[in-house]
């Protein structure tokens, strides 16, 4: 990617910057649209009804394959760039700690090279950047694919900042989530207590129930929740209005649907003992990942064409800064789960532990196990064959949503992370458009695990995304 490089680089240090929440990326958005229209992209904004979702094409008939961009942002995440202690930046409460900034613009960046290839080719074929917001806790993809956005795709292709080098493999879980609000009757807890209806007691009372319910749940599945709203700070007022937000996760939509059923009952109850009224607003949604073996060895075999960074001495340095930020325990737990699928890792480990940059692709052998997390690109995988990539752009054993991953997401190593990405997923898609047989035998492999059933949106079609 040495082509684009300075570009990407300051696109990047710019939507790290903005670091803007769910829904709200509208500067990341308009960076980002901007810098692809002058890249001789065509692009379409407000997509799926979504002011800051954006679909950018270029190139003409088939195939057309669509990389996967993010730009969101976290709350209470703000942190100075490259300082290997806490501290936060002035005036700014949110930062990348899931290192969006670099995914959006490491995908756009493999756009660009397959851009290059189809001008110098003249070949057919079509690129699309797909710009998604809302993946923390917006599940905008969901809401996307339910509008159709992702349609017309033969393949979906896209990645992660993370601090080791790989293929995804495996299955992320479904989930579903809602809040809960309960509506009492207020009054003077101690003089007139029996002419209430609390509130309170209602949200507790539910938060019970599904702790008990906890004991019939299988493997994989959770329960958690929020209380986003106690009713107020007066114990001597008995509390008239009260918010829980549930997260319900299993291994597909059908068992979720299964266990937020089981929650809306618990709700219920709570409401009949307390005499409170219920309100249900259904939040958002993200199906389970249907792999795709056919595209990860794709992926797997890009990985060694391309090859790794070069890391300089001032590299190792910076890394090893942020590797004491953290115990050895820390860094331990945080690579086990990912550790966990792959063949032989056991040896690997306590030599990866001790390294501060991974300067190694992990072998890649298809799974089907489970990951205790969720993802939109979910939804994405239940309609088009679909995967994905991690690369190295923190210092081994950095853990997402922490203030190290914001104060690394500008740094040399996440841009070569960054760069390498692009230049994986670039090699990917040109193989893809040279091959039919590749990604016909893709299509046939996700027409054999989704068991030609068509995609069923987890999300109801009169919710609409929360947009503020």
């Amino acid at each position: 990617m040495t082509k684009h490089k300075d570009k990407l680089i300051n696109l990047n240090e710019q939507i790290w910057d903005f670091a803007e929440l769910k829904f709200q990326e509208k500067k990341s958005c308009e960076t980002m649209t901007v810098f692809l229209e002058e890249e001789g992209f065509h692009v379409e904004k407000n997509v799926a009804g979504i002011p800051t979702a954006y679909v950018a094409t270029y190139g003409s008939g088939k195939p057309i394959i669509g990389i996967l961009a993010e730009y969101d942002g976290l709350p209470g995440l703000s942190q100075v760039a490259d300082l290997p202690e806490k501290k936060e930046r002035e005036g700014i409460d949110t930062g990348h700690g899931c290192g969006h900034n670099l995914l959006g613009t490491g995908s756009i960046g493999a756009a660009l090279k397959v851009r290059d290839y189809l001008e110098e080719t003249g070949i057919e074929g079509t690129v699309k950047i797909i710009g998604c917001p809302a993946e923390e806790g917006g599940s905008g993809k969901t809401f996307m694919a339910r509008e159709g956005v992702f349609d017309d795709l033969d393949a979906a292709i896209t990645w992660h900042p993370y601090s080791m080098n790989g293929v995804i493999t495996g299955t992320f879980l479904a989930n579903a989530q809602a809040y809960f609000r309960f509506e009492g009757v207020s009054t003077h807890a101690a003089a007139s207590p029996h002419l209430g209806r609390n509130a309170l007691n209602a949200v507790q009372l539910m938060n019970i129930g599904a702790n008990t319910f906890r004991e019939n749940l299988e493997d994989g599945e959770r329960i958690n929740y929020s209380v986003t709203n106690a009713g107020g700070i007066s114990p001597n007022v008995m509390q008239s209005k009260t918010e829980a937000l549930y997260l319900v996760r299993s291994r597909n939509s059908e068992k979720v649907n299964e266990l937020y059923d089981r929650i809306v009952k618990i709700a219920e109850g709570a409401a009949l003992m307390t005499d409170t009224k219920l309100e249900i607003e259904f939040d958002k949604a993200c199906s389970d990942v249907v792999p795709n073996s056919v595209l990860e060895q794709v992926l797997y075999e890009s990985f060694q064409k391309v090859g790794l960074p070069e890391y300089t001495k001032e590299d190792i340095e910076y890394a090893k800064k942020f590797r004491a930020t953290m115990t050895d325990k820390e860094v331990a737990d945080e690579l086990a789960p990912g550790l966990s699928i792959v063949p032989d890792a056991k040896p690997m480990f306590s030599q990866i532990i001790l390294k501060p940059i991974a300067d190694f692709i992990i072998p890649h052998r298809h799974s089907e196990a489970l990951i205790p997390g969720s993802t939109d690109v979910g939804d994405v995988s239940r309609v088009v064959p679909t995967a994905q990539i991690f690369t190295a752009c923190y210092t081994v054993g950095t853990s997402l949503h922490s203030w190290q991953a914001v104060a690394q997401g500008k740094s040399p190593i996440a841009v070569k992370g960054m760069l390498l990405a692009s230049d994986v997923m670039a090699d990917t898609v040109i193989k893809l458009m040279e091959n039919e047989e590749i990604l016909q035998d893709a299509k046939e492999e996700f027409i054999k695990s989704t068991e030609g059933k068509p995609y069923v949106s987890p999300i109801p079609a009169d919710v609409k995304p929360r947009i503020k």
